[in-house]
């Protein structure tokens, strides 16, 4: 049963993630969650020939592992909730046409995991689907062309800018049985604060994070300290002190969290500036470090709040501001097993 409250869904028999796996590039390979990839290469293009193939060869790979793990055909999804970066979501369409399953796209930009368990889950909830892939992607090179500058026109790099994680995420999830819980769900609305600057995505999305959590709290009517952790993804050190900021604002005091941007990469040693961004870079986070400390139980209960600058390429170039959204899923710790 599936209960609306406010912007929040709420799960009362929580769906779970069965199976996860993380794939990741170079720089991933050297970050401190490298241990906990299922599969890292030292060749960013994978044996392609562009790095948009690449990406989807990345997503592919996340996928095929996911259900290797869960000894399931591909045969039996009945439906994968996929998105990356790409102009039309090209990376998880090609990835998709490989796999051969039931497939609707998604953007939300580096949003898109939380989204897709989001939805991934209400419709497992509701039982129109008994096996469901939610996974997202994201490639440095790839995205870097689509957004700012060919790599070979070597610009400089600000302070607030991010790097775009060459990486992908992916989860099966089923309506009930072993693996962590999902237990509630809030869609975010889209916020504007009139920043215009490509390389400040932090400060972009850092409202959109903070309307979202501040909605689900007033729906659920939980604390902060009720969670272990709330991990956003991905505001980098610019955006996470903005949420405290902003959080502070209402009276609330963030101490119980941690983003995914700033988790995957060592800042003083990755030369990545804020930290990391990109769709597969929370997916890779959540897969690799946040849902196996849930399992081993290090964690009980955390929330997994990724954000989204929604604009594209042609927007920038027009002058256009920056819209952003923040969607959150409340995750659980398994049952132990009686």
């Amino acid at each position: 049963m599936t209960e609306r409250r406010g912007d929040t869904l709420l799960f009362h028999t929580p769906p779970v993630i069965a199976a996860q796996a993380a794939v990741g590039g170079k720089k991933e390979s050297d970050g401190p969650l490298a241990a906990g990839f299922d599969e890292l290469t030292t060749d960013n293009r994978l044996g392609q020939c562009s790095w948009e193939a690449a990406e989807k060869q990345l997503q592919l790979r996340a996928a095929r592992l996911c259900l290797q793990k869960a000894s399931l055909p591909a045969e039996r999804v009945d439906l994968a909730l996929a998105g990356d970066l790409q102009a039309q979501c090209t990376a998880s369409g090609y990835a998709l046409r490989e796999l051969g399953v039931p497939f609707a796209g998604l953007f939300g930009a580096c949003s898109t995991m939380a989204e897709a368990l989001a939805l991934g889950a209400a419709l497992c909830s509701s039982g129109a689907a008994q096996n469901l892939l939610a996974m997202t992607s994201s490639h440095f090179c790839a995205a870097e062309r689509q957004f700012r500058t060919p790599l070979s026109y070597g610009a400089v790099r600000t302070p607030t800018a991010q790097w775009t994680a060459t990486a992908a995420g992916c989860c099966l999830l089923r309506p009930a049985g072993q693996g962590v819980g999902i237990a509630a769900a809030t869609l975010g609305r889209v916020q504007d604060y009139n920043i215009k600057d490509i390389n400040n995505m932090g400060a972009a999305m850092a409202p959109a994070a903070a309307a979202t959590l501040l909605h689900y709290l007033a729906d659920t009517h939980a604390e902060l300290r009720d969670f272990d952790c709330i991990y956003t993804g991905d505001l980098g050190l610019v955006g996470s002190q903005m949420l405290r900021e902003l959080l502070a604002a209402e009276g609330l005091l963030l101490k119980n969290h941690a983003d995914c941007g700033c988790l995957l990469y060592d800042a003083g040693e990755q030369r990545v500036k804020s930290g990391g961004s990109g769709a597969g870079c929370c997916a890779a986070v959540l897969c690799a470090h946040i849902l196996p400390k849930l399992l081993r139980r290090g964690s009980r209960r955390v929330l997994f709040l990724a954000t989204g600058a929604l604009m594209s390429q042609t927007t920038f170039l027009q002058k256009e501001s920056i819209p952003a959204v923040a969607h959150l899923v409340e995750l659980t710790a398994p049952e132990k097993e009686s």
